[in-house]
């Protein structure tokens, strides 16, 4: 089994932060979707030398999310919150409560989905977005000369670069698996046949899947 990154996440530089114009002062709430978010807000930040309110609250995807703002904030529950079980679902459910007080900060990607987004304006929240990072692909022309028995996803800009890397690709006798309902769309609207998906009820990680998958040939 062999790791190669078919991607990199990459800062936005300060100085192009600042053409979006978003004052982060003026924010007295701030939306953590990945640890990603959490590094790259911190490091504008530091980078434009802004100094965040010690009373501005934290709403994050996950606990393990908010877990990570120790490494920049002194952690107050009573600042931090975070959904019950790490969907969007339950986030909105959280940022609901508050939504009347505060003034919500959005970092994301620049390829971050639209629906926290897209909820906000639906209930007229007082809120900006700030494209702090970007994903791009990482040359791996050469680790795709290998003929692998499998080829595993976790996200589907994973399947782009694959494909900005081989156009041409064929998926032959390769097998593919992909985690997440994104991924997992990604890998069947490129074309491609997916042999493993995961989560799935009986194989909530993607180790399990492919213990199963491998189980499931070893039975033929």
């Amino acid at each position: 089994m062999d790791f190669h990154p078919f991607i990199r996440v990459e800062g936005v530089p300060g100085k192009d932060f600042r053409k979006q114009k978003v004052d982060i002062v003026n924010y007295s709430a701030v939306i953590f979707t990945s640890r990603n978010a959490v590094d790259h807000f911190f490091r504008i930040c530091e980078e434009l030398k802004v100094k965040v309110s010690q009373d501005c609250k934290y709403f994050c995807i996950t606990e393990a999310v908010a877990l990570y703002l120790q490494k920049f904030i002194l952690y107050r529950k009573r600042k931090v919150f975070y959904g019950a079980d790490g969907s969007t679902k339950s986030l909105l459910e959280v940022m609901n409560k508050h939504r009347e007080n505060e003034k919500f900060l959005f970092p994301s990607s620049d390829s971050q989905k639209k629906d926290i987004e897209e909820w906000m304006k639906a209930n007229k929240c007082d809120y900006a977005t700030a494209s702090l990072y970007k994903t791009v692909s990482n040359d791996v022309k050469d680790v795709l000369k290998t003929e692998y028995d499998m080829i595993v996803f976790f996200s589907p800009y994973g399947v782009k670069s694959l494909f900005e890397n081989v156009p041409q690709f064929k998926q032959n006798g390769t097998h593919i698996g992909a985690f997440g309902p994104t991924t997992c769309g990604a890998v069947e609207e490129h074309g491609l046949r997916l042999d493993v998906k995961a989560p799935a009820p009986q194989a909530p990680s993607m180790v399990a899947a492919l213990e199963q998958f491998l189980q499931g040939l070893g039975k033929k």
